[in-house]
């Protein structure tokens, strides 16, 4: 309701709030969304690419970004790039936008919807979409890039433009590190990063003096079978009822093993199994994601899966030679913004885009983020991520009122209002830095 609420005021106002930024910092980069962010918008969403397949977007960005006179670096953690922008004394600034799409057929009636298809790592064809708004975020990183160069006289200091692949298999983060991101580059004062999001009204701006985001595991578990003929159950073991009796009993742990006011997560996104009716077959494969609001209920929710998992196979008589397997193929851990400094910039947020333009994070899903690599406890690197809101207020409105659902984040379906979000994602992005760098 809240949601509603601030796009009935957002709609009334018939724009976007009242803003303490400069009339010329806001007039350039709408400008600029009208000379040349939107083609590049356009080209981005109409060439998505998958998790550490990001070639070609790569190749665009390290160009948009030389462009703007940054030293680049590409090829960093895979197809990462890193643009430094040195500006005199001052903080060392990472600024990060992810790049990559998702394996979804667009229907989103745009007409400049994707059509691309790709092939996966894994040797499949997919469709690709920029189904979770990717191309907002490098997008406005060009559009910032381009209005701090512009300003240089107004802040000193060190930017860093990182450009992430693979955010969506929470990969890419964690492989940039290991390719001695800050070693090589310097280790940042301070780390900054955005997510166009649909569930909130274009004008708004939202970040948590906290949790921003939960971890994320992506769990795969292997159910062995004995195979028979489907008429005669008995000569075998059944992997398909084996693993119907996983993806049941998984949600007792969630209800009956984890604390109630701590918020926990396991969804079954796929079950792979068989070839034909009359056939038990060998095996079952299952994909789970399992969320988590904190790391020790993120370790208790993984070691009990195992457990389960594990026990149910021997309970239907699988052979110790034929266990069941468990295996976490990726993972990301909590986000959490830094107290201090997400007080300091949602101070600047609420006095650069006025009250109506400034909404307290309100946790409303599991969603995860890898960003949280950047900014892990043990690095020593503060970080602020914040949300920009990406659905125009009429459509909240109109679903009120019996029309279409917004589409969420990852649906064939979604669709944002880009000029509103890379706009004003760039501004808030330059907020930011003239905040912790300005003169």
């Amino acid at each position: 309701m809240r949601n509603l609420t601030l796009a009935a005021a957002l709609a009334a106002l018939g724009t976007t709030p009242a803003l303490a930024d400069s009339a010329e910092v806001a007039d350039a980069v709408a400008a600029d969304y009208d000379s040349h962010l939107e083609d590049l918008f356009v080209h981005f969403h109409q060439n998505p690419e998958l998790s550490f397949l990001e070639t070609d977007t790569a190749k665009r960005m390290a160009a948009e970004l030389r462009a703007v006179g940054l030293t680049v670096t590409e090829n960093v953690g895979g197809t990462g790039v890193v643009g430094m922008l040195e500006n005199g004394d001052g903080p060392l600034i990472m600024l990060r936008a992810d790049m990559d799409g998702l394996p979804v057929q667009e229907r989103s009636g745009l007409d400049y919807a994707s059509t691309a298809t790709q092939v996966g790592q894994d040797g499949e064809t997919y469709p690709v979409m920029h189904a979770c708004g990717h191309d907002v975020h490098i997008t406005s990183m060009v559009g910032t890039a381009r209005r701090l160069m512009a300003m240089k006289d107004d802040w000193s200091g060190t930017l860093m433009f990182v450009v992430q692949p693979a955010e969506e298999r929470v990969g890419g983060a964690k492989a940039m590190l290991e390719d001695g991101l800050y070693d090589r580059f310097g280790k940042p004062d301070y780390a900054l990063a955005f997510h166009v999001a649909s569930i909130l009204p274009t004008g708004v701006i939202s970040a948590a003096e906290g949790i921003q985001y939960s971890s994320a595991d992506s769990v795969d578990i292997m159910v062995p079978g004995v195979g028979a003929h489907g008429a005669s159950p008995h000569m075998g073991r059944d992997p398909v009822y084996i693993a119907s009796q996983i993806v049941t009993a998984l949600q007792s742990i969630v209800s009956r093993e984890i604390e109630p006011l701590s918020p926990a997560v396991i969804t079954v996104g796929a079950f792979q199994a068989g070839t034909k009716h009359n056939i038990i077959s060998e095996r079952a494969d299952l994909q789970l994601t399992v969320r988590a609001n904190d790391e020790d209920t993120r370790a208790q929710l993984l070691a009990a899966i195992e457990r389960v998992a594990v026990g149910i196979g021997k309970a239907h008589g699988l052979p110790d030679e034929l266990p069941v397997k468990v295996t976490v193929s990726e993972g990301t851990p909590v986000t959490y913004n830094d107290p201090e400094l997400a007080r300091r910039l949602n101070g600047v947020m609420r006095t650069t885009f006025g009250d109506i333009g400034f909404q307290p994070f309100e946790q409303r899903g599991m969603g995860a983020e890898d960003f949280s690599y950047f900014v892990a406890e043990d690095l020593g690197v503060p970080g602020y991520y914040f949300a920009v809101g990406g659905t125009p207020p009429e459509a909240f409105e109109a679903e009120a009122n019996g029309g279409p659902a917004v589409p969420s984040h990852h649906s064939p379906l979604f669709k944002i209002a880009p000029r509103e979000s890379v706009t004003l994602g760039t501004r808030a992005m330059v907020a930011a830095v003239l905040d912790l760098a300005g003169n």
